[in-house]
């Protein structure tokens, strides 16, 4: 039996893949006019189209699609995340570093929460990460005003409905109480807006500090306010599932900060894990485990017999 022709992607697809924009809101820029295809405006997306079609979008050609990439970005406080603000606040996008190609957002966080958020090239990419279907875990360190128990967080992984709208069971564990406030580790699965904020709310709490540390297998780890890295493209192949061309080169890539500078090397060590911060994020002296206080560390053994001696041909000088 012979294999059908190949009858192109549907026109909203090839727009997301070209980072024009999300597929959601390429069908919706179709439906208003303003997508062309070899000269002929387009007002439905149940079209097919191939590389051998002339595109423009708002009167310009459509690139090429470039290779899915996907950054890790450590999104500080203040910043909205939206390409356009209307109330003119600045935005995430405006803050990355020079040099980084046009990317979108993969889901949100809101202006007074922080951490780890997804950016990629790709609206293909976009959409398999936010799709509820693929249940990955977004991970928050939640510091709360008050004196929570774990009795109270049991609503919480049971599941709660607020003003009609019903919120599945969530991973509340309580981490440490500090002072007047508490750290709370908080997993979701779903991610409406402000989740976690009218969720501490229902269950007589405050929310003060909000940082997302992981979102399905990307971690925050040390990456700074403000810095950005890409993520590898074999790992992004691996965690995806995807079997496309991707960036030529594995290379490690360094992260960056604003004004497209890379991290100066040996500046600061990484950053402690959010366990052990104090409450705005000084790293708590601990003693390294493993050894007893005041015990040095060992040296290798030098020279011959290992007597710690200089010694013998390589010894000397």
């Amino acid at each position: 039996m012979s294999e059908k022709p190949f009858q192109g992607d549907r026109i909203a697809k090839v727009l997301a893949r070209a980072g024009v924009a999300s597929r959601r809101e390429a069908e919706r820029m179709i439906e208003a006019g303003r997508v062309s295809v070899n000269g002929k405006v387009q007002t439905s997306p149940a079209l097919n189209v191939t590389s051998k079609d002339k595109i423009l979008v708002d009167g310009k050609p459509v690139a090429e699609a470039e290779p899915p990439r996907l950054w890790l970005y450590h999104k500080p406080t203040g910043l909205v995340t939206t390409a356009r603000d209307e109330k003119g606040r600045t935005t995430v996008f405006d803050e990355l570093p020079d040099g980084m190609p046009r990317v979108m957002s993969v889901g949100r966080l809101d202006l007074n929460s922080e951490g780890l958020l997804l950016l990629t090239n790709d609206g293909e990419i976009k959409r398999r990460l936010e799709l509820p279907s693929t249940g990955w875990l977004r991970k928050y360190r939640v510091r709360v005003k008050g004196t929570p128990t774990d009795e109270m967080l049991v609503p919480l992984r049971e599941g709660i409905t607020i003003d009609g709208e019903t919120f599945q069971g969530m991973d509340a564990h309580l981490d440490r109480q500090q002072g007047a406030n508490a750290w709370l580790t908080i997993g979701l699965r779903e991610g409406k807006n402000r989740e976690i904020r009218r969720a501490m709310d229902y269950i007589g709490l405050t929310v003060n500090r909000l940082l997302r540390i992981s979102y399905g297998p990307f971690q925050l780890n040390d990456l700074k306010p403000g810095e950005v890295e890409e993520v590898k493209s074999r790992v992004l192949r691996d965690q995806l599932g995807l079997d496309k061309d991707f960036a030529p080169t594995d290379k490690p890539r360094p992260k960056v900060r604003r004004g497209g500078k890379p991290a100066p090397r040996g500046a600061k060590g990484p950053r402690p894990p959010v366990d052990d911060l104090d409450d705005f994020g000084s790293k708590r002296g601990r003693r390294p485990q493993g050894r007893p206080s005041g015990a040095k560390p060992s040296r290798p053994a030098r020279g011959p017999q290992g007597t710690g001696k200089p010694g013998g041909p390589r010894g000397k000088r």
